[in-house]
């Protein structure tokens, strides 16, 4: 790999370990879909004004509809869902259970998509399943209700995800392709419109909650937009561009680290056995699904 893909590849990976540290800090202070929605809504503001930097023509050759609604699925939902988990447990946990996307990919693809289960797909499936086990029976955060929560609301996540990636290879993929930035663009847009009347129906319903003029939550919203969402988006798939599309997915591997490292370093959440024992058991699952696979999964981290 060459290096500067691989700079890219530790930032990509850095970025998204940090999302889970800035949903984290925000989604207490001001509530679930109001962090989910500005997130999104500061992504599509990144994407538009670069797209309209570099000049890039905005031709959706009739699926812009099509990246709106990927986008609530691949977007609007997943970011919901996480904030979600943000309210119940550590950004640590989030970003290790988001590592099981390629799993419910595995899972989905065999159930709607006519994807073959093979040997090694259903091993890291049973492998990764076990260390989403471990890490919520055996980690530091004590099993109650708020943490089934949360771990559900990560796993609906990253099924939302595996979805996803089956729709972008059905609905453009296969009938001509489109501008990556430009999926990433309609996807971001099409989370904002799913959310809006999310957050403004919670606003409305709570209209003295929130920390509305802490400038540190209205710093991570920002920094979780331009930079953990729009910028992401572009280095992801620059690097699909440059490498294909199998090794990026390595990024899966290394998000985990990067959360479970920025939540230590920033909330002080403790790390235990159970975080390494989790992580390794969905690390090998991932490379029994990504790289021993005959057609490693193409399901986006």
């Amino acid at each position: 790999m060459p290096l500067p893909a691989v700079f890219r590849l530790i930032l990509l990976s850095s970025l998204w370990g940090a999302s889970f540290l800035f949903m984290r800090i925000a989604t207490p202070a001001i509530g679930v879909f109001p962090t989910a929605f500005f997130r999104v809504f500061f992504g599509a503001l990144g994407l538009i004004a670069v797209l309209l930097a570099w000049r890039v023509r905005w031709r959706f050759d009739g699926k812009f509809v099509t990246t709106l609604i990927i986008g609530m699925i691949n977007s609007g939902l997943p970011f919901a869902l996480f904030c979600i988990a943000a309210r119940f447990i550590p950004a640590g946990y989030s970003a290790l259970l988001n590592a099981s996307t390629p799993l419910m990919g595995v899972l989905i693809g065999a159930a709607c998509f006519s994807e073959r289960l093979t040997r090694e797909r259903l091993g890291g499936v049973v492998v990764g399943m076990m260390g989403v086990a471990v890490l919520v029976v055996s980690g530091p955060v004590a099993l109650s209700s708020g943490l089934v929560i949360g771990a559900l609301a990560c796993l609906g996540a990253a099924a939302c995800y595996g979805v996803s990636g089956f729709l972008v290879g059905r609905w453009i993929a296969q009938r001509g392709g489109l501008d990556s930035r430009l999926i990433a663009l309609g996807s971001q847009l099409g989370a904002t419109l799913l959310l809006a009347p999310l957050m403004l129906t919670e606003v409305a319903l709570h209209p003295t909650k929130g920390h509305w003029q802490d400038a540190h939550v209205w710093l991570a919203l920002l920094v979780l937009g331009l930079a953990c969402t729009s910028l992401a988006y572009l280095l992801y798939f620059r690097l699909i561009e440059e490498l294909g599309p199998v090794k990026p997915l390595t990024v899966t591997l290394l998000v985990p680290l990067f959360g479970v490292l920025w939540g230590a370093l920033f909330l002080d959440e403790q790390v235990t056995w159970a975080h390494a024992a989790g992580g390794a058991l969905i690390a090998l699952a991932l490379w029994l699904i990504l790289f021993r696979s005959p057609r490693g999964s193409k399901i986006p981290a």
